[in-house]
């Protein structure tokens, strides 16, 4: 829907809450204390969703006030945040829905945060929504995970998001292949753009005790000497799990004692057994279910990939890479920026299953994984940590929320 929608929206919800009065940007200084309302289209387990819920988190430890809103009832995540009492479900029923709408906007005028931070196009959508029904001037900041649309249905909904980008006091980009691919394409703010890597916890994602990770690699049925493959990632068609079986199975057919370790759960759980049992492979795949503690699995594992049609900057791959494992990424969004070949893992051409398995071949090595996994964490703790990434986000609010208006 369009922004010159918004009289029909009023319309339909009749009254919104009393006007609130906005925040003057010159009483921001930099030091002043953020009160933010971080909304998302649910608490799914996904990337964008673990994204948020760390920042809110980590903002409320370091003073802030971090209030939390999602527009569908999927509260899966509720119980990683700090303080669940100031979260709130806003009664969607359907994609669009002027209820939810309405409850965000007397929502604004309760808390009446000096930002809000949507994730993504949907939750960015009804925040864009519900501040012009409230009559509040609260400067809204959206993160972009997405880099390629799957669906011609995303393609449409693009039409009537785009708008609402080019309104956004600023627009958070994970990568800056990202970045540069949406700009291509006018989907940008008018007033600020910024690119804020993904970060990880990294006393949290760190290598495990040898003997331990041995120890998990017996529970899951591999031999010390399997070359485990691993891939932390939703079962759903565009990581593209499918490849990985291929793989396997022509590694296998060179000698290789290769095994794959699929970490997570989703829809495409029944065609990846399918093709595992047609290529004789069936006892050489692993499905895990859906995992609330992924370390243990990452550390049986030799190597972590992505098999992704389309990524922005994965938080999978960058948790593995902190646990000092070498990372085989299809060369996607940012891949390149995290991984330079030869050193974190290697690259490969998205479909290209040749390139794939010849990468898997390389690090077959032991010596060769501990190599690039002890760069790889370098990597991690110089570039890509949480404090940095946590950082900049605190930064950029206070200086949007500073700005005039």
């Amino acid at each position: 829907m369009p922004i010159s929608g918004l009289t029909t929206i009023r319309a339909a919800v009749d009254a919104g809450p009393a006007p609130a009065s906005a925040t003057a940007p010159e009483a921001h200084a930099a030091n002043r204390p953020l009160r933010t309302l971080f909304l998302t289209g649910s608490l799914v387990h996904g990337g964008a969703e673990r994204h948020t819920i760390t920042l809110a988190n980590k903002l409320t430890e370091r003073g802030h006030q971090s209030h939390v809103a999602y527009v569908k009832n999927d509260p899966s995540q509720l119980d990683r945040l700090r303080d669940p009492a100031s979260v709130q479900w806003l009664g969607a029923r359907r994609y669009f829905d002027p209820v939810a709408v309405k409850n965000l906007a007397g929502l604004l005028a309760r808390v009446s945060p000096t930002s809000i931070l949507a994730a993504n196009q949907y939750a960015m959508f009804y925040a864009a929504m519900a501040r012009s029904l409230a009559r509040v001037r609260i400067p809204l900041v959206a993160t972009w995970h997405t880099t390629v649309l799957q669906t011609a249905k995303e393609r449409f909904q693009m039409l009537y998001y785009r708008p609402v980008f080019w309104s956004t006091d600023c627009l958070v980009y994970v990568c800056e292949a990202q970045h540069r691919y949406w700009r291509e394409r006018s989907v940008h703010s008018r007033r600020r753009n910024e690119v804020i890597y993904n970060g990880v916890d990294t006393s949290h994602w760190r290598a495990f005790d040898p003997i331990r990770g041995k120890a998990h690699r017996r529970e899951l049925g591999f031999d010390d000497d399997d070359f485990v493959v691993g891939l932390s990632a939703v079962l759903r068609p565009e990581k593209n799990h499918l490849q990985l079986v291929e793989a396997v199975a022509r590694l296998r057919a060179q000698g290789a004692p290769a095994k794959a370790l699929m970490i997570g759960d989703g829809p495409m759980r029944g065609a990846v057994q399918e093709r595992a049992s047609a290529l004789g492979i069936a006892d050489h795949v692993v499905i895990t279910g859906f995992q609330q503690e992924v370390r243990p699995f990452i550390a049986a594992s030799d190597v972590i990939v992505l098999t992704s049609f389309a990524e922005a900057f994965p938080l999978s791959a960058v948790e593995a890479m902190a646990m000092q494992r070498p990372v085989v990424h299809s060369e996607v969004g940012g891949a390149p920026e995290m991984i330079h070949p030869g050193q974190e893992g290697y690259l490969f051409p998205v479909r290209d299953t040749d390139a794939f398995v010849e990468r898997l071949g390389r690090l077959r090595d032991p010596l060769e994984r501990e190599r690039m996994g002890i760069i790889a964490r370098a990597t991690v703790e110089a570039r890509f940590s949480e404090k940095a990434m946590v950082d900049r986000y605190e930064r950029v609010l206070q200086e949007v929320e500073a700005a005039p208006g």
